[in-house]
């Protein structure tokens, strides 16, 4: 039988051993049990990454970066907050009759939209009262928003997740599902990373330069990513 952990490109000669778990292990004293998950380990280093490029845009851009912390910090929380509620929201009945575990965020259950609208509504917060041009930001968000899920879908490689529909393509990736079935799919995760890579590419060296009102690097990262989704 075909090792779950295993995910290869037949037709490429390709074979990767791509285990979800980093690490795992106790702290003793504690006793204090940790797993650590490569998905988490590429998102934190997506968000750092992203973190440093938009510093180094601010800089460029004569943007205080004292106050852009502030907005990270504030945006960072509202982000989590809104990505818990939004899926407490639509997972109610889990929740309604338990209500202590809707503060359990270490035991899953975030939701991306409403990760961005919590973090939007705080970033816009600290902005007004920071003095803070809130497009101008956007725009910086916009170039490390792309960075971050272009690395970020490197996680669903490791999770062996969000992969496309069965395909006989030369590149289709061979991997095993949760529920033991062979299967040789679309590698959506790597058309996605590559696709928000070439934005990125394009927002710095070809819109950014030509930037011609505050929102437009935000208006092109929509219909960018929107076209690729």
């Amino acid at each position: 039988m075909h090792d779950f952990t295993v995910v290869e490109f037949p037709k490429l000669g390709w074979s990767f051993n791509v285990p979800s778990i980093l690490a795992d292990f106790t702290i003793p004293g504690i006793n204090l049990h940790l797993t650590i998950h490569w998905y988490g380990v590429i998102i934190a280093f997506g968000f750092l990454l992203a973190v440093l490029l938009g510093g180094r845009m601010a800089y460029k851009w004569k943007m205080s970066l004292d106050k852009m912390v502030d907005v990270l910090i504030f945006g960072t929380f509202g982000g989590i907050i809104g990505a818990r509620l939004f899926y407490v929201i639509f997972e109610w009945e889990q929740y309604k009759d338990h209500l202590l575990d809707i503060f359990k965020i270490w035991e899953g259950g975030m939701a991306i939209y409403g990760g961005i609208i919590g973090g939007l509504l705080a970033a816009w917060v600290v902005c007004h009262f920071n003095k803070l041009n809130f497009r101008n930001l956007l725009d910086i968000g916009a170039i490390s928003l792309l960075l971050a899920q272009g690395i970020g879908r490197w996680g669903n490689f490791m999770n062996r997740e969000a992969f496309g529909a069965e395909t006989t393509l030369p590149w289709r990736m061979q991997l095993t599902t949760v529920t033991g079935q062979l299967v040789e799919v679309h590698p959506t995760f790597l058309y996605e990373s590559l696709w928000n890579l070439a934005g990125l590419l394009l927002i710095i060296f070809v819109v950014s330069k030509a930037r011609r009102f505050d929102g437009e690097n935000t208006w092109f990262y929509f219909l960018w990513y929107g076209i690729g989704r």
